[in-house]
């Protein structure tokens, strides 16, 4: 560590109309969080704690934003903001109790450091793959906007995460839709040990803003007045003239990426050179120099955070290891949702699948002020399958979106919105296109209830599925990506009225749903359906048909296909069961069957393995192989991506072999 005091002070403040108490509490918020990682590196050398990213020389960043923003505007910090978390005056205790994985923390021991947020202190905490935080900032934004209220928010991360895809969208999105965003990149020299010329190659990050269409600005990050004055004028303009401000804040990091990382990659030279830009060091030079702060005031402020971080360790420390049990640790999961059933009345229509979910998801927008819909040409155009077909009409395009092509961006966003009040429908234009928003589904919305309790209110249609000669890039039906992913609700209704009432109830529903609609059934199944609005629960299977000889499971597109089997095979007297939902699976339901007719076939359009029908097949073997008079058979497409030509598809799909495997099963 460089002295605390310098000889020269080497940065020009220059203080404006700041008064000296404004002065010293910005001398103060610096000070606190360098003393408190002073004693987490003495922590850490003595094995108590594991883990540390330091973000020591960096400080006026965070507490400079920290510092001009209300507290109720949302910060999305990241590993080196501790900053962030002491100008919000989050009780120390709380802090050393989240790094030590301990019950009085954030995420009850189940995430570390600073990957946590907190609605009380309006702070985001960060996920490991960084890039989706500046599309959460988006949808924090989004929501701000479409409330009014004049409120900004700051979304923080390294020059090396610039590089990512999902940052790249965000910016364009913030950019397209006037979104009022401080991006805050820290170029600190290196990503991790990487320096920046190997992860761009342009002079300055921030003059990507031309690109952009947005608004940028270089500061210097370890000026606390530059930091401060110059982002308190951009702050109040922005609240008044909405839009997103790139800025570059040029500092260096002094300590490794984390400690076990040291800095011998690092010039030596180059360390002595940034150790005289401390932003602590020359702050408090130019502060003792003009006679508003004095020795025995800096003695006095550290003697005071010493003081409370020990006897917030004391606290923390005192508190036993943090224990839990299956139960509780499989709550958490899911944020608790209450099912209230809607009935209908009695008028029905005799409508489409299309038009069911066109028509559920309308009524939606009517029950739910603060339900938005986003996706590629969804507005004007209504969606490629026209199901948000006059929407912009009656709801205006604050609430139904069109977005830009970036996946990624928009489920990031719609998370955002969930954080800020709002819910959000986002349409995938086809299932087969969410791989490029895969990581923010996976990381983050199923994630976040368990990590930190907050819920993600955030439906995913997935038009899906083959048999309409589309492809491999516009027919796979891909639910076993998700089903395998805790937090996740998965939804896969086979006919209109299902769809409705199932589509309804997943909007409700605070927790993510991931909702797959077969275009192959979009216009070619038809049933009487409720005119109004109405729910029904997830979890709960159909029993279709019922008889002694077999059980038949399936969804989607596969219940139509053992319909028409059975319609052939008259002989056959099958309990067939339409799931409806993967996630959560109706267990008893299929149990009950299965306990019945001893005998199972499970029919699914995805490819064999790793789908949801070897986990049914399994969980039949373990808890009811006493009740089986066969093998439990599965019947699925085959392992190949989906082909296009007519022909190869009609023998890639399973519908033409489940009958022969249906006949040889009964005659076991």
């Amino acid at each position: 560590m460089k002295p605390e005091t310098t000889p020269h002070i080497l940065f020009n403040y220059d203080r404006k109309n700041l008064d000296d108490a404004t002065l010293l509490k910005l001398y103060r918020g610096m000070l606190k969080p360098r003393v408190i990682e002073e004693k987490m590196l003495i922590l850490l050398r003595q094995g108590k704690v594991s883990k540390w990213f330091s973000g020591i020389g960096q400080e006026a960043i965070s507490v400079g934003v920290a510092s001009v923003l209300d507290k109720d505007e949302y910060i999305l910090p990241m590993h080196r903001n501790l900053g962030v978390f002491t100008t919000r005056e989050i009780p120390l205790p709380r802090l050393f109790s989240q790094w030590q994985g301990k019950a009085n923390g954030f995420t009850k021991g189940r995430d570390r450091s600073f990957h946590f947020g907190t609605q009380e202190y309006h702070i985001i905490g960060m996920i490991s793959h960084l890039g989706p935080q500046f599309g959460v900032a988006d949808g924090i934004a989004l929501a701000n906007k479409l409330k009014k209220n004049n409120k900004v928010c700051a979304v923080f991360t390294g020059e090396g995460g610039t590089s990512e895809g999902d940052i790249h969208e965000a910016l364009n999105v913030a950019s397209v839709w006037q979104l009022p965003v401080l991006f805050c990149v820290e170029n600190n020299g290196y990503g991790l040990s990487t320096p920046t010329n190997e992860q761009y190659n342009c002079e300055h990050i921030a003059d990507r803003g031309k690109g952009y269409g947005m608004e940028s600005h270089i500061i210097e990050g370890n000026n606390i007045l530059e930091v401060y004055t110059k982002l308190k004028a951009l702050v109040e303009d922005m609240r008044i003239n909405p839009r997103p401000v790139l800025l570059e804040f040029k500092t260096f990091r002094m300590r490794g990426h984390e400690e076990a990382s040291g800095t011998k990659y690092v010039p030596t030279d180059l360390i002595d050179e940034w150790g005289l830009r401390d932003p602590l060091s020359n702050y408090e030079a130019y502060l003792l120099e003009e006679g508003i702060l004095t020795e025995e005031k800096i003695y006095a402020f550290k003697d005071e955070f010493k003081h409370e971080i020990d006897e917030s360790l004391e606290i923390a420390n005192a508190e036993s290891e943090i224990e839990s049990t299956e139960a509780n640790e499989l709550s958490d999961v899911y944020k608790p949702y209450n099912y209230q059933e809607v009935k209908p009345t009695s008028e029905i229509e005799n409508i489409r699948l299309i038009d069911a979910i066109s028509q559920g998801l309308k009524q939606s927008m009517e029950r739910h002020d603060n339900l938005v819909i986003m996706g590629q040409d969804v507005a004007e155009y209504g969606g490629v399958f026209k199901i948000t077909e006059g929407f912009v009409e009656q709801f205006g395009k604050d609430r139904v979106r069109n977005t830009p092509i970036c996946e990624s961006a928009i489920i990031s966003a719609a998370m955002g919105l969930s954080i800020n009040g709002y819910k959000a429908v986002v349409e995938m234009q086809f299932a087969d296109f969410v791989s490029s928003g895969f990581n923010p589904i996976v990381n983050y919305l199923a994630k976040s209830h368990y990590r930190w309790n907050e819920k993600a209110d955030v439906v995913v249609r997935m038009p899906c599925g083959g048999g309409v000669g589309a492809g491999p890039f516009h027919s796979q039906t891909n639910e076993a990506w998700f089903t395998h992913t805790p937090g996740l609700k998965v939804v896969y209704p086979a006919f209109p009225y299902d769809a409705k009432g199932l589509l309804a109830t997943s909007i409700e529903d605070p927790n993510p749903v991931l909702f797959f609609e077969h275009k192959a059934l979009y216009r070619s199944i038809r049933q009487d359906v409720p005119s109004d609005y109405y729910t029904l629960p997830l979890g709960k299977a159909s029993l279709l048909k019922e008889g002694k000889d077999v059980t038949i499971i399936t969804y989607g597109a596969g219940v139509h296909w053992a319909l028409e089997t059975l319609e052939e095979e008259t002989q056959i007297h099958a309990d067939l069961i339409d799931l409806r939902s993967l996630v959560p699976l109706d267990i008893d339901a299929i149990y009950n069957s299965v306990k019945k007719t001893g005998k199972v076939i499970i029919l699914q359009e995805d490819s064999m393995f790793g789908g949801i029908a070897s986990d049914i097949s399994a969980m039949i073997m373990e808890d009811c192989f006493e009740y089986l008079d066969a093998p439990v058979k599965r019947v699925g497409s085959l392992q190949t991506p989906i082909p296009f030509a007519s022909n190869l598809e009609s023998g890639y799909l399973p519908n033409k072999k489940f009958k022969e495997n249906l006949l040889s099963l009964l005659s076991y």
